[in-house]
Formats: structure tokens, C-alpha cells, sequence
């Protein structure tokens, strides 16, 4: 704590309220009822509105789904990269950085022209897995990318195969618990990503979250105010409820 020094202190500091005074200026706002009165009229407000439910489930729902796929498949595949080819390396990279250089409405237009089926997927909310899972792929693979790094994996690989176990079998009893902390902070992005993202439902006419967040906006900014406070803790819920679930797995596989 010592070696941290004033310095490093003062950086904290400043950190902190770079991200704490922003969201406290917000629920004060959600809270402000004019002429200097402060009250939950805002919150009574949103909970009058018969479409914020359904708004909130699917955002949900596509955070789920979007976390899902992260674990299902982008997983596996950087497992068989680090293990099998790992000179594809630079192409995975290549890939994982896309979402950051094409702009949303541009990944928006080019999934409509390549993507035209199946019929009762793109009528569905869960259309949006699609672009959130492109989306949220930077954040998912840095994340998975550093827990491989951190382990061994070729050695337990070896390891598990000297002891006759198949590849499927290691990956399911050795590498994914290994993984379990880059796993779980992947999915937390992910589901961050997803309840923040408000282009991709906007244009392809979805209603989530995001867009409920901005047609409120339009005409009563406190209520908006209050409805990024609710997303915000809904958030900070979400990424608690897996962290517990997550440490307390990893107290159960450290018992047995």
C-alpha cells in the first residue's frame, strides 16, 4: 500500500470520480421535479409506462443469448487456435478488432444484405444476437484471450491426453474451470454491451432497452434520467449475481 504512493492515490482518486460524479449527476437529475423540489415522480412515471417491461426482458433476453454465444462459440474456437493453429492468430485478431473500425449503422446495412434467413429468426428480437455478438466480440475476445494466456494450455492439454482423457473431456474438466474468471468477465461485457446498444434495435425497428431509453427522452428527460439509473443497476446486478455464481462454483469444485 505504501509503494502505491500519493501519486498513484491521486490517480485513483481522479479515476473515481471521473465515473462516479457523471452517474451521480444523473440520479440527481432522475430525481429533480423543478423549482428546486427533488422526488420520485420520475420512477412512479416509468412504471406507469405499460411498455417498459416488455422493453427491459427483451434487452434481457438478448444480453443472455448474446453471452450464450460468446461461451458457445467463440470459446471453442480460440481454444482450437491456441492449441492447433496458432498462426491464425493475427486473422483472430484481425477479425476481433472489425467492430471497432466499421461504424455500427455500416455493419447494420451489411448484415440486411448477407443475412436474409431464416424467416422465423429475423422476425424475432433474437435477430439482434447476430450484430450484438459481432459487437461485443473485442471486449469477449481480449477477455478470453488473457485467461488462455494466463494458463498452460498446451501442457494440461498434454497432460490430460498422457492420462487418456479425449480432447472433449479435457476442455469440459480442465481448461473451461481454468477459464472460468476470463469466461465470466467476457460474458459480463457482453451483457453490458447489449443493454447500452441502441443503433442496431433502433434500425432493424426492435424494441429494446436502449431505444425505450431514447424515445423517453425525446419528451420527459427525467424519466430518461431514471430509466439509465434503473439500466445501470441492472447492470452492476447482473455482473454481481455471475461474480457470486461464478466464486461460489469455484468454492464447490475446491472442495471436492
Amino acid at each position: 500500500m505504501r509503494r502505491f504512493g500519493l501519486a498513484g492515490w491521486t490517480v485513483l482518486g481522479l479515476a473515481g470520480l471521473y465515473f462516479i460524479v457523471p452517474l451521480l449527476m444523473t440520479v440527481s437529475f432522475s430525481l429533480w421535479q423543478g423549482h428546486g423540489n427533488y422526488g420520485f415522480d420520475a420512477y412512479r412515471s416509468l412504471l406507469a409506462r405499460p411498455n417498459l417491461l416488455p422493453s427491459l426482458i427483451v434487452s434481457i433476453e438478448l444480453g443472455l443469448a448474446t453471452c450464450a454465444a460468446i461461451v458457445l462459440l467463440l470459446a471453442p474456437a480460440m481454444i482450437f487456435m491456441h492449441l492447433y493453429a496458432p498462426k491464425l492468430r493475427p486473422v483472430f485478431e484481425f477479425i476481433a478488432a472489425l467492430p471497432f473500425v466499421v461504424p455500427a449503422i455500416a455493419l447494420v446495412a451489411g448484415l440486411s444484405v448477407l443475412f436474409t434467413g431464416p424467416d422465423w429468426l429475423i422476425g424475432t428480437p433474437f435477430y439482434l444476437t447476430i450484430p450484438y455478438f459481432f459487437l461485443a466480440l473485442p471486449y469477449a475476445y481480449r477477455a478470453i484471450d488473457v485467461g488462455i494466456r494466463a494458463i498452460d494450455l498446451t501442457t494440461l492439454t498434454e497432460a490430460g491426453q498422457s492420462l487418456g482423457a479425449s480432447l472433449g473431456q479435457i476442455i469440459r474438466m480442465v481448461v473451461l474451470p481454468s477459464l472460468r474468471p476470463a469466461l465470466i468477465g467476457s460474458m459480463l461485457l457482453s451483457f453490458a454491451v447489449v443493454m447500452g446498444e441502441f443503433t442496431f434495435a433502433n434500425v432493424l425497428l426492435f424494441h429494446t432497452f436502449a431505444v425505450l431509453i431514447n424515445e423517453v427522452g425525446q419528451n420527459a428527460p427525467t424519466e430518461a434520467a431514471a430509466l439509465s439509473t434503473l439500466s445501470f443497476l441492472i447492470t452492476w446486478g447482473a455482473m454481481l449475481g455471475v461474480l457470486m455464481v461464478g466464486r461460489g462454483n469455484a468454492q464447490l469444485g475446491g472442495a471436492r
